[in-house]
């Protein structure tokens, strides 16, 4: 028996929606140009293989009917993002929002800009409280 499709992102596949992220609305050539422009040089196939698997899992929508296709994200990067730490948090901090904090805090000393958003995070959540 096959085992279902994952409903997860691989690494690739998260490379891809980063581009449609950026760019919003965009066919599989514009999505290999702007990787490639980072340096990621991946094949037109491959890029191809990987949107259609992002569209199987509805994480992108195809916006036309003829060629070249286009695609739009069905998930936005806020939505998907939450979804990953969650994941993340419940996997390997076993819940534990606070002791990803902890990890986080041990990887290097914030920066200034990194401090003033952290604190406008907890500002804006004590405001809604």
């Amino acid at each position: 028996m096959a085992r279902p499709p994952a409903r997860e992102l691989t690494e690739r596949e998260l490379e891809v929606m980063h581009v449609f992220w950026d760019r919003g609305e965009s066919s599989v050539a514009d999505v290999r140009d702007a990787l490639a422009a980072k340096g990621l040089d991946r094949a037109y196939t491959t890029i191809a293989t990987l949107v259609r698997i992002l569209t199987d899992k509805e994480f992108l929508i195809q916006t036309n009917n003829e060629r070249p296709f286009s695609y739009r994200p069905a998930r936005s990067y806020e939505d998907v993002s939450r979804k990953l730490l969650r994941e993340l948090i419940d996997r390997v901090f076993r819940g534990s929002r606070e002791q990803l904090l902890v990890r986080l805090m041990e990887q290097r000393k914030l920066t200034a800009r990194e401090r003033a958003l952290l604190r406008d995070a907890l500002n804006r959540r004590e405001d809604r409280s």
